[in-house]
């Protein structure tokens, strides 16, 4: 059998291979379309690609270190590469927060009625991305120039107390009551922009439903049974949102568990990283569902194995 530590390194590794690559392809996929196929572009493709790139940085930062750990690697980090990777680390996952908000309020605004009074801003959604981006990665860096300096390499294997700590690196005060101060500004940040998906959720579910109730009032069944593009991308965006929600949560319970917890059991924090990684590999595929280049292909794929099939039969 197995040891536990070893089958955790290769969840980890899984988990890298198929976050870098998912998001990889999508990248390669937007910029195909960037080029080749200019009139499937959409203004939410510039924001999804956004994401791709910070996602890719997320993973790979949050789950190098456990995976050297895993295997037996000592001082990966010295006291520079703590903070070179902790700042990419919470950057790049202050960014996956704060452009999934965006994104969410983006689609919102998007499929908005006309008399509604967030209608006003629908010609003003292409200056307003670069802006919404730019204000994201300056909060981001303006919070975390100031905590990564909190971190330093760990000097020793065991640790008790209350405060941070990952395989290489800890918190300056680690064991000290009030090292809790390290997590109050990122919790404050995370609330705001949980808080922002949470209302463009429910606002976009209730739009939704109203849209249903008055295509079957007006229409037949028939008629309004296949979706459109716009409903397409509002429900996969939902998904995205329920999604990083519910892993959001989860992190967040184990990462304060941990935090106040006096001994620090090492199996829990890679457990802890593949929760904090599930969003961003489980990303691009939901935004892969609505790119029309994807429903394409797939769709000439399905066409060609039934041909192949028939052709088979007749044979």
């Amino acid at each position: 059998m197995l040891p536990s530590n070893t089958i955790l390194g290769v969840c980890l590794i899984t988990q890298l291979c198929v976050g870098v690559t998912g998001n990889s392809l999508l990248f390669i996929l937007y910029i195909y379309t960037s080029f080749f196929k200019p009139h499937f572009k959409k203004l939410m493709d510039s924001i999804s690609m956004h994401l791709t790139i910070v996602n890719v940085l997320m993973v790979i930062f949050t789950l190098i270190s456990h995976i050297m750990s895993f295997f037996g690697v000592t001082k990966f980090l010295d006291d520079a590469g703590c903070r070179a990777v902790l700042f990419i680390f919470r950057v790049s996952r202050g960014m996956s927060i704060s452009t999934t908000a965006v994104l969410s309020t983006f689609q919102v605004i998007t499929i908005t009625p006309s008399n509604s009074r967030w209608a006003w801003l629908k010609p003003k959604l292409s200056k307003l991305t670069l802006s919404s981006l730019l204000c994201s990665w300056l909060i981001n860096l303006l919070i975390y120039t100031y905590m990564v300096p909190m971190v330093i390499a760990k000097n020793n294997s065991t640790h008790f107390g209350n405060g941070y700590l990952d395989p290489y690196c800890q918190n300056k005060h680690f064991g000290n009551q009030n090292s809790g101060s390290f997590l109050s500004i990122i919790f404050i940040r995370d609330l705001f922009y949980v808080a922002i998906m949470m209302w463009t959720s429910l606002y976009m579910v209730t739009v939704l439903y109203r849209h249903r109730k008055r295509v079957q009032h007006l229409h037949s069944t028939s008629l309004s049974c296949q979706p459109s593009p716009e409903r397409r991308a509002t429900h996969n965006i939902l998904l995205l949102v329920i999604c990083f929600v519910f892993f959001y949560w989860l992190n967040n319970f184990i990462t304060l568990s941990g935090f106040y917890v006096q001994a620090k059991i090492p199996n829990v924090e890679g457990i802890n990283a593949i929760l904090a990684t599930c969003h961003p590999t489980i990303c691009p595929f939901l935004l892969m569902k609505n790119n029309k280049l994807v429903w394409q292909l797939t769709s000439s794929f399905c066409v060609r194995k039934v041909a192949c099939f028939q052709s088979i039969l007749c044979v």
